[in-house]
């Protein structure tokens, strides 16, 4: 288990219990600026989360909402930095920042494998990003963001089966505007950003918003012999530019034009070693020095080992236009229409081993490693009111193509060091042989050097998906206390996928151990083996000898693979809501939400070539399709405004049921994906904002969630078979990423200093203990922590200069991100084996710096 140590803990602790009296559901309201005025009450905010604009209060949903302010306070630039003002909320980054998962009330998809789609949706400005890193990146301008909680597939569409994250970027005003900032920070951080904005005659106007960042990694790196240069790693140098064009030709008429074009060129991720197995002493060998941690080392020193470059490219853009035309039909309905076309793509460069052993590497070429996104987007909405419904009917359609270039290459290190670990492995004795390294060239009757080397797989996906939708949403006002909301869904979507898998070197040692099996008995028998001992260690030869991307059965370069699946679902939501009061609303729900299913983008393999077969098997898995996940979901709610309107207290109990739960595993060779048949998570979800009037310029909120998230008790297949399956310990288990407890609490406080205006925020968020690894290993446990971040401000009351002093995660608390078996250096599912490492991704350290703003 990866804990905080007591100092931090301390200090956390501290920092969180003096935030914790208050919630979180910060929507379009700042805290009040220090003035004579009277303060806006907290219950007139607005969100929308039913896709038309309607007080928070009034919504009969689960919502965090979070304002442009305490975005800028809290230092939110993309949706991994928002997750410390949302509880259920978190973000993971695993082999780059081009692989972003985010989870809400435990549930969501991991993200290594982008054959699979999220739970939990990522909508910007109206349109629908195709997986969560896609979203990932400096959302420039905010307005706002809105977390709802739940199902809402109804109104957002499939995958928003754990909820959505929805993001409002600034519109353009007619008032002319220019903003500018500059950001000094620890590890030479450097960021400027500009925006302008302007009316375009008396019918339109237009805003510019464009930002560079740059910052040296937080990860020392030990590169060995090479060939990698760069000795720091999870650094920063994006560069982002978005525009948006407002055109209003009559009253009636409003037309929206955006579009915004990103590219990081960094390095990221290097992992850690949390747990040093028997396997750290033979590449300690192989490289004539320390190839990995070693036994002992504090992961939180932020050291990394690496021989091989973590280069990462990558690049996006899109365009979308957005019409509402207020009509005259129906009474004044209104028109939606949102048109999108959306470009990205990542290139990664990849140590698969994370040593300085030369093992198994992935180069940073497009025609080696590459994933991208062409999306295209259309949605239409008609909505409207009587006195007595609140009606909406449309529909979607998208058109996405998905392109995959995947390739494993074998270092001069590889063929040794399996040699000497499969030794180590069937007799720790035999090892230590002076020519344990020669184990394999005997086995295979090839020269040493030649049994694995070179480009060891080469494949290409290329999935085509089409997705049509026809939605409404409606709310009838039964009596002037009670409404009812029915929506529906009806889903059709179909998937093609043409896979290529090739072997360009050929495979030839895991081809000569298939061709001549004896050989291998052979060779055992002379390292001292009976051939009883030999012809029962074989096998483990030979399945180490024909890994994933040294199996020659999977090679067919002449020929593809082809998968195609369609799906037709529904899904839907009815609600009644019942206001006893101005200041009292309760609600009732059900959602049935859904997720698409679809195809294993990676190289699968099984002891009878079906998905459903052990994942310890040879041979190739040709279907490597899923079906939907499925979840039906209930909650009953309470939303009250106290005081006037400026204290707000809503609270969800929620029970959600999951069919079919996508499963992403990485079981240290490989993704597999496992349909889990149940998985249920419940609990309650509480927040609180109070704006008192006696204190002008104070603002709390904080947040409180209990999520119990567990696997069922009975899951079929042999991978969930004790002690030998590698995912045993799932069945009737808290899932991992999912922390029992979770809250979020800041503060805001704006007063006058003399002719001046200061502005102080702290914001921290608690997580209970949780596994950060999909197969529970108990190494890959991390403790409970608090992350706390903090900003003081000082400038003219007119805003148009302000100097702030920041510092994200200011107790500099140590945690995990995601534990992962060592790639090639994991041979048993059991805790505590002395022959297991254990690697992580590491959160982020302390940072901090200032920043400079003008406006005018």
């Amino acid at each position: 288990m990866v804990n905080a140590s007591p100092r931090h803990k301390a200090l956390s602790l501290a920092v969180f219990t003096a935030l914790c009296a208050s919630s979180h559901a910060y929507a379009q309201q700042a805290a009040a600026p220090a003035t004579d005025e009277e303060p806006t009450t907290l219950a007139t905010m607005t969100v929308t989360a039913q896709k038309r604009e309607e007080a928070m209060q009034d919504v009969p949903i689960a919502i965090t909402a979070v304002s442009e302010q305490l975005l800028q306070d809290t230092g939110v630039r993309d949706i991994k930095d928002l997750q410390v003002l949302v509880p259920g909320l978190t973000v993971t980054s695993t082999q780059s920042e081009a692989i972003t998962t985010a989870r809400i009330r435990g549930i969501g998809t991991v993200g290594d494998n982008v054959g699979l789609e999220s739970s939990v949706g990522v909508v910007i400005d109206g349109v629908y990003r195709p997986r969560n890193s896609v979203g990932f990146g400096d959302l420039g301008q905010l307005e706002r963001i809105e977390v709802l909680k739940g199902p809402q597939g109804t109104v957002f569409g499939k995958n928003t089966s754990a909820g959505v994250i929805n993001v409002v970027t600034r519109r353009p005003s007619y008032t002319q505007s220019a903003e500018g900032e500059i950001t000094l920070g620890n590890y030479n951080a450097i960021g400027v950003s500009g925006a302008y904005n302007d009316a375009l005659g008396e019918v339109g106007a237009f805003n510019i918003y464009a930002a560079k960042r740059k910052r040296d990694g937080w990860m020392d790196v030990r590169t060995g012999a090479g060939p990698r240069r760069e000795t720091d790693d999870n650094d920063q140098n994006f560069h982002t530019v978005r525009g948006k064009v407002l055109l209003e030709p009559t009253e009636n008429l409003e037309i929206m034009l955006s579009g915004d074009f990103t590219s990081r060129e960094e390095n990221c991720c290097a992992a850690v070693q949390t747990t040093v197995g028997a396997t750290a002493a033979i590449l300690n060998r192989l490289v004539g020095g320390q190839a990995v941690a070693a036994p002992g080392d504090d992961p939180f020193n932020r050291v990394a080992y690496s021989n091989r470059p973590t280069t990462q490219d990558i690049k996006e853009n899109g365009v979308a236009v957005e019409v509402n035309w207020d009509s005259s039909w129906f009474g004044g309905a209104t028109l939606t229409s949102i048109t999108a076309q959306r470009e990205w793509e990542a290139i990664n460069g990849l140590d698969y081993d994370f040593s300085t052993a030369d093992i198994l590497y992935r180069v940073a070429d497009k025609d080696e490693s590459f994933t991208g996104f062409k999306t295209f987007s259309q949605e239409f909405r008609l909505t409207g009111a009587t006195d007595r419904i609140d009606w909406m009917v449309g529909a979607f359609y998208t058109d996405e193509d998905l392109d995959r270039t995947e390739t494993y290459r074998i270092g001069p290190h590889y063929e040794p060091y399996l040699s000497v670990a499969l030794l180590s492995i069937i007799n720790p004795a035999l090892g230590t042989s002076p020519t344990a390294p020669l184990f394999l060239s005997q086995a295979t009757g090839r020269p040493f050097g030649t049994v694995f080397a070179g480009l060891g797989a080469l494949d290409t996906y290329q999935q085509s998906a089409k997705s049509t939708a026809l939605f409404t949403n409606n709310t009838w006002h039964a009596t002037d206390a009670l409404d009812l909301t029915l929506g529906l869904r009806y889903t059709r979507e179909k998937k093609t996928l043409v896979s290529n898998y090739s072997n360009p070197n050929g495979g030839a040692g895991c081809g000569s151990m298939l061709a001549n099996p004896a050989q291998v008995v052979a060779a055992l028998v002379a390292r001292g083996l009976t051939v009883a001992q030999a012809s029962a260690a074989a096998p483990t030869v030979v399945g180490y000898g024909c890994l994933p991307w040294a199996n020659p059965l999977h090679n067919a370069p002449s020929r593809d693979t082809v998968q195609s699946r369609e799906e037709k679902e529904w899904s839907g939501t009815l609600k009644a809501a019942y206001r006893w009061n101005d200041n009292v609303m309760t609600y009732g729900s059900f959602a049935r939400g859904y997720k698409g299913g679809g195809f294993n983008l990676d190289r699968v393999q099984s002891s009878n070539g079906l998905s459903s077969g052990s994942a310890n098997g040879i041979q190739p898995v040709l279907d490597t399709s899923f079906g939907g996940e499925f979840v039906d979901s209930y909650e009953l709610g309470a939303k009250t405004t106290w005081l006037d309107g400026n204290l707000l207290l809503n609270a969800t109990l929620f029970h959600q049921k999951y069919e079919d739960f996508q499963l992403n595993s990485f079981l240290g060779t490989s993704f597999v994906v496992r349909s889990i048949p149940e998985v249920t998570s419940q609990g309650l979800d509480a927040e609180l904002m109070w704006q008192p009037k006696s204190i002008r310029g104070l603002m709390l909120q904080s947040g409180l969630m209990y999520a119990d998230t567990t696997y069922g008790d009975n899951i079929p297949g042999g991978d969930f078979v004790s002690p030998t399956g590698a995912l045993y310990k799932l069945p009737g288990a808290q899932m991992s990423f999912a922390p029992k407890w979770s809250g979020s609490a800041s503060v805001t406080y704006e007063w006058d200093v003399g002719s001046l205006m200061a502005r102080f925020n702290i914001g921290a968020k608690y997580v209970s203990e949780y596994n950060t690894g999909s197969d529970l290993d108990p190494e890959k446990m991390q403790g409970a922590y608090t992350v706390a971040n903090a900003r003081f401000g000082i400038g003219a009351q007119d805003q148009r200069w302000m100097l702030e002093f920041w510092g994200t995660n200011i107790t500099d608390e140590e945690y995990v991100q995601v534990g992962f078996d060592g790639p090639l250096q994991n041979v048993s599912p059991a805790p505590n084996n002395p022959f297991n490492t254990f690697n992580a991704f590491l959160g982020a350290p302390r940072m901090y710096g200032v920043t400079f703003r003008v406006r005018y």
